[in-house]
C-alpha cells in the first residue's frame, strides 16, 4: 500500500492536487515532502499532531520528510485561519521556540543519517533583497487571484483588515516551496486545510520558475465528536512539551476522549494496524473504555516515550483503581497486558509546598487555586458549591473548610476537582 492510500485510509486527507500524477509520483519515487511549523511558541500542541503524524507515515513508507521551522516567516505571521494580526515575535523568542520544536519533532521522526531534515526558512528569507524578490518572484503573482484566497478574504472582511506585511506571506511560503524544490528536490507540500491557497501558489511558482510539477495535500481540521477544536481543554492547549503539559495529563486527555472519537483517534494518532482499529468501532461499555486506555498509552508513548506512558498507566491505576488490559484487544499495541494495580502515583501532577508556607494556607480552596485545579477563588467557590471538590477522597464541605495537619498523609495531600482531575500536594 502506498503512502497516499495509507493517509486516505486513516482519515488524513482533505484535498489533493493532481491526484493521479501524485499517486504515480509517490509509487515510483522516493519523494521528499515538507510541512511548515510556525515557531510562535516553544512547544507544538495536539492541534499539530495530524501534520506531524503525516510526516511520520511518509517516512515509514520510505519517503523523506522535511520539518520546516518558520524562523523567517515567523517574523511576519501567517494570516491563514486568523481573524486578527498575529503578534510579532522577536528573533530571540524564535530561536528559543525553534529548539523546543526540534526536540518534539524528533520524538516522531527519525532525523539520523539524512532520513529526515529539519530546516529553517530564515536561512534564505532573511537574506532576500526586496527589489530582486519583487522582480523575480512577485511578478508571477496575480493580486486578483490572491485576494480570492480564503485566508485573505476572511481577513479583508474583518474589522482589523489585512496588513501589507501579512499580504506578503503567500509569496514567502511559495518561495519556501520553490527553494526546497530547488535545493532538496522537494515536490510535495502538506498542511492544514487553511493552507490550500498558499500550497497551490507554491505549486504554480515552481511550474513557472523551475518547470517542474509539484504537488499538495491538505488535512482536515480535526474536531472532537462534540465539535470542539482538537487539543482545546479547560486548561488551554494540550502541549507536547512535558514541562508545559505533563505526560500524565497528556495520557488523561486521550483517556477522556468521547466514545465516538476512539476509533478515529486510534487511526490518526497511533500507528496501530487499521484492521485492528476497525474492531474498535463495534465495542461499547467497558471494552470501549479499555480501547481508550490503549489509545492513551500509545499516544503518550509516541510523544513522550515508553517509560512515561507506563508511569502514566500506573498512576491512573493508583487513582482510579486496577486496570486489567486483555490480551486480544488491539494486539499490535505495546501496552503491558494483565492487571495494573495501585503501584505508583508518581506521575500524578504534584506541587511541592514548604511547610512554613503551608502554615499560611488556611483554607482547602486556597490549595485548589495554588495548584491550578481552579483558576480563581470564585472558580473554587463554584466547584465546592457544585460538590466537585475533594480532599483525600472526601468531599469539601464548604468554602471555609480549613486545612489541618490531619489532612496530611505522610506529608502529602491529594486533591480532586470533579471526577478525573487530580493533583498532589507534597509538604516539605
Amino acid at each position: 500500500m502506498n503512502v497516499l492510500s495509507v493517509l486516505k485510509e486513516r482519515g488524513f486527507i482533505d484535498a489533493v492536487t493532481h491526484t493521479q500524477e501524485l499517486e504515480e509520483y509517490l509509487e515510483n519515487n522516493r519523494a521528499t515532502c515538507y510541512i511548515g511549523f510556525d515557531p510562535t511558541a516553544s512547544s507544538l500542541h495536539v492541534g499539530s499532531l495530524v501534520c506531524i503524524m503525516a510526516l511520520a507515515h511518509m517516512q515509514r513508507c520510505g519517503h523523506r520528510p522535511i520539518g520546516l521551522v518558520g524562523g523567517g516567516t515567523g517574523l511576519i505571521g501567517d494570516p491563514s485561519g486568523k481573524t486578527e494580526m498575529r503578534q510579532i515575535i522577536t528573533q530571540e523568542q524564535i530561536e528559543e521556540n525553534k529548539a523546543g520544536i526540534r526536540a518534539q519533532l524528533s520524538r516522531f521522526i527519525n532525523f539520523d543519517n539524512g532520513r529526515a531534515l529539519l530546516l529553517d526558512n530564515a536561512q534564505w528569507l532573511t537574506k532576500l533583497e526586496y527589489i530582486p524578490f519583487l522582480r523575480d518572484i512577485g511578478r508571477h503573482f496575480s493580486i486578483n487571484r490572491m485576494i480570492k484566497a480564503e485566508s485573505y478574504k476572511a481577513r479583508m472582511e474583518s474589522e482589523e483588515g489585512l496588513t501589507f506585511i501579512e499580504f506578503n506571506y503567500m509569496l514567502l511560503q511559495a518561495y519556501d516551496f520553490m527553494k526546497l524544490a530547488q535545493s532538496h528536490d522537494c515536490l510535495l507540500q502538506m498542511g492544514g486545510s487553511d493552507q490550500w491557497g498558499n500550497i497551490v501558489a507554491g505549486i504554480d511558482l515552481i511550474r513557472r520558475t523551475l518547470g517542474k510539477q509539484a504537488f499538495g495535500i491538505t488535512f482536515p481540521l480535526i474536531t472532537t465528536a462534540s465539535g470542539i477544536k482538537m487539543g482545546k481543554t479547560h486548561k488551554g492547549a494540550v502541549w507536547l512539551d512535558p514541562d508545559r503539559f505533563s505526560p500524565y495529563d497528556y495520557y488523561q486527555f486521550w483517556v477522556n476522549c468521547d466514545d465516538a472519537d476512539v476509533a478515529r483517534f486510534l487511526a490518526l494518532f497511533t500507528f496501530l494496524p487499521m484492521q485492528e482499529i476497525a474492531q474498535v468501532e463495534i465495542l461499547s461499555g467497558a471494552d470501549l473504555n479499555m480501547a481508550k486506555t490503549i489509545l492513551a498509552y500509545e499516544a503518550t508513548k509516541i510523544a513522550h516515550g515508553e517509560a512515561a506512558a507506563f508511569n502514566a498507566l500506573q498512576a491512573a491505576a493508583s487513582v482510579f483503581g486496577s486496570i486489567d488490559v486483555p490480551e486480544g484487544l488491539l494486539p499490535g499495541a505495546t501496552i503491558p497486558r494483565g492487571q495494573h494495580s495501585a503501584a505508583s502515583d508518581a506521575s500524578i501532577p504534584a506541587t511541592q509546598i514548604d511547610k512554613n508556607d503551608m502554615q499560611e494556607i488556611s483554607l482547602v480552596v486556597d490549595l485548589f487555586t495554588r495548584t491550578g485545579l481552579c483558576k480563581s477563588k470564585s472558580d473554587a467557590r463554584r466547584l465546592v458549591t457544585q460538590g466537585g471538590a475533594y480532599i483525600n477522597g472526601n468531599r469539601v464541605s464548604g468554602f471555609d473548610q480549613a486545612v489541618s495537619a490531619a489532612d496530611m498523609d505522610q506529608g502529602e495531600i491529594l486533591l480532586r476537582a470533579g471526577k478525573k482531575k487530580y493533583h498532589k500536594i507534597i509538604v516539605q
